[in-house]
Order: structure tokens, then C-alpha cells, then sequence
């Protein structure tokens, strides 16, 4: 019974090792958006020179540039969301990290030693995203009345006292 109990112990133990697809693909997608992030910002400033370049002057163009600007924020915080947890599960199921150890290297944010620490930090990272989306969202509605206007402030109210809660509940 001894040597079928340490064959299933390791075989289970070994299982963890499948979370490497997680890892891999997490870093894949991870990039894949801070390649999509970058090209959109390449794209708005080509256009923008070639405005500025031809003094022509199209209309709304302004809102257009804040608007895809805001949009590869957002792509660039997701990238970091699946950073974050490629590293953090890394660390968590396979092996530390060994060059983030090294002397010189002070960042503490994909150190992750619980899962309670990975949930922690992707939590505040997916807060601002949705931070980020709300922002967006609000630059391009149109407020027809008092009413809507006084509930983008309430909106706006309820973030900031979620994002100080958020802050305050940290290592600050």
C-alpha cells in the first residue's frame, strides 16, 4: 500500500505542473495586448501628425484621440492584469522566481507568496480597469439633462470613495 500511495502523492503533485499552460498562455495574451495597446497608440499619432502636418482639422477629432488613448490605457492594465497572475500562479504552483530575487531588482509587485496576495493585486489592477472603461464610457454620452448629469456625479462619488477605501485597506 506504501508504494501506491507515493506513485498517486507524486502523480498528484506533479499534476500542478499543468498550470504552465496558464502561465504560457496567460504571458501570450499578456502580450498580444500590449502589442494591440501600442499599434493603436502608432496608429492615432501618425494620424494626428498628419492632421497637425496638412493644418486640416476634422471635427470631434480631439474626442477620437482621448478615446483610443483611454482604450490602450485599458488594454495596457488587462496586459498587466495577465502579468500579474502569470507570475503570481508561476510562483504559486511551479517555482519562485529566481532573477526577481537578484540584488537591484526592489519591485515588490509580482512577488507573490499567497493566494490571497494574487487575488489582492489583481483586484486593484481590475478596479482601475474598470476605472479606466468608466471613464471612456462617460466621454462619449451624450447628458441631456440635469438629472443625468447629477448621476455621472454620483458615479463619479461612488469610484472615488471606492478607489480610497481600496487604497486605504493596503500597505500605505
Amino acid at each position: 500500500m506504501n508504494i501506491i500511495e507515493k506513485i498517486f502523492e507524486s502523480t498528484l503533485w506533479n499534476g500542478r505542473l499543468f498550470v504552465i499552460l496558464a502561465v504560457v498562455f496567460s504571458m501570450v495574451g499578456a502580450i498580444a495586448l500590449f502589442v494591440v495597446a501600442s499599434t493603436d497608440i502608432w496608429h492615432i499619432a501618425i494620424k494626428t501628425f498628419d492632421i497637425y502636418f496638412s493644418h486640416t482639422h476634422p471635427e470631434h477629432f480631439h474626442e477620437e484621440l482621448v478615446g483610443v488613448i483611454i482604450g490602450a490605457v485599458d488594454l495596457y492594465l488587462m496586459a498587466i492584469v495577465m502579468l500579474i497572475f502569470s507570475f503570481g500562479i508561476y510562483e504559486l504552483f511551479i517555482s519562485e522566481i529566481d532573477p526577481a530575487k537578484h540584488k537591484g531588482t526592489d519591485s515588490k509587485i509580482l512577488q507573490i507568496h499567497t493566494l490571497d496576495e494574487l487575488k489582492d493585486k489583481l483586484a486593484k489592477v481590475i478596479v482601475m480597469v474598470l476605472v479606466v472603461s468608466f471613464f471612456k464610457k462617460a466621454l462619449y454620452t451624450n447628458y441631456s439633462s440635469p438629472l443625468e448629469m447629477l448621476y455621472f456625479a454620483i458615479a463619479i462619488l461612488a469610484l472615488s470613495i471606492g478607489l480610497y477605501f481600496l487604497h486605504k485597506g493596503g500597505n500605505h
